[in-house]
């Protein structure tokens, strides 16, 4: 099989230190987790800010920090949210990437409601000018997929020209307002998706490790992180976001699978062809 990616993403928007002591909000302690997990086998580093409240945020000054504390400490695919909140501006979602250049960008490909409370808005016309914005400053879109429509929703805007194959997915399941975490789901995104495009997997919360062994034997690739869950095992928390990448590499090798370096993955992904 292809060599395994594995993604980390340390902080998201939601965990906070009153669920776990341990994850990462600041600057510091982001740029600390991604280096601690590209030392573990990690070779993608997908990353969320917060502002000093320790609340979800946008603010360029945050990104651009953790960016530059991680660029000097190692050669770790960046992949830069788009999504860092509910309430921020077009342009506060696209310049992070705009001005940083990363390699990777979320492009989360249409609205769902989010938890129950909220809708997280990603309408027709704003993913057109996301996906020209990335394709523009030569970064490659995450797309990231919550439910099968949001498939369907990249590929029409492929069509226009707007997102160059090959295609990298990260499909997203467990979320609440999104499709479940089931390996019949999993299995009927990955069957969903054009011949040629690479993807990767998600699962939120307890379907983490379920997600995590089918993705190895289907021949996906992996994320793992406090965004996604902060327990390592049932009632225990990881400590390090590299605790988790540790346990994938472990997987990885009962499964035969080998572990992709950052440039390996680079190549996987073919980011150098953009």
């Amino acid at each position: 099989m292809e060599k395994l990616i594995i993604t980390v993403a340390p902080t998201g928007a939601w965990p906070t230190k009153e669920n776990t002591p341990y994850v990462p909000l600041t600057p510091e302690e982001i740029a600390d987790e991604v280096y601690r997990s590209w030392k573990a086998g990690a070779a993608i580093a997908h990353i969320h800010v917060r502002d000093d409240k320790g609340k979800p945020s946008m603010e360029f000054e945050k990104f651009e920090r953790t960016v530059k504390l991680i660029r000097e400490r190692c050669d770790i695919i960046i992949n830069l949210t788009t999504s860092g909140g509910l309430d921020v501006t077009d342009e506060d979602r696209m310049k992070p990437f705009i001005e940083l250049k990363p390699e990777l960008a979320s492009f989360d490909a249409g609205s769902m409601n989010w938890m129950n409370t909220a809708v997280f808005l990603n309408p027709p016309k704003f993913l057109e000018t996301l996906a020209r914005k990335m394709k523009e400053n030569n970064v490659k879109p995450e797309i990231e997929v919550f439910d099968t429509g949001m498939i369907y929703n990249a590929l029409y805007i492929a069509q226009k020209g707007l997102i160059d194959k090959p295609y990298h997915f990260q499909f997203v399941l467990g979320a609440p307002g999104g499709i479940t975490a089931t390996h019949k789901n999993l299995l009927h995104l990955v069957e969903s998706i054009p011949e040629g495009s690479t993807w990767s997997v998600v699962g939120i919360g307890k379907y983490q490790l379920p997600m995590i062994y089918t993705a190895l034997s289907m021949g996906g690739h992996i994320r793992v992180g406090m965004e996604d869950n902060v327990y390592l095992a049932k009632g225990v928390l990881a400590k390090s976001n590299a605790d988790f990448v540790e346990k994938v590499v472990r997987l990885a090798k009962e499964f035969g699978r080998e572990i992709a370096t950052s440039d390996e993955a680079r190549k996987i992904l073919c980011l150098k062809c953009h």
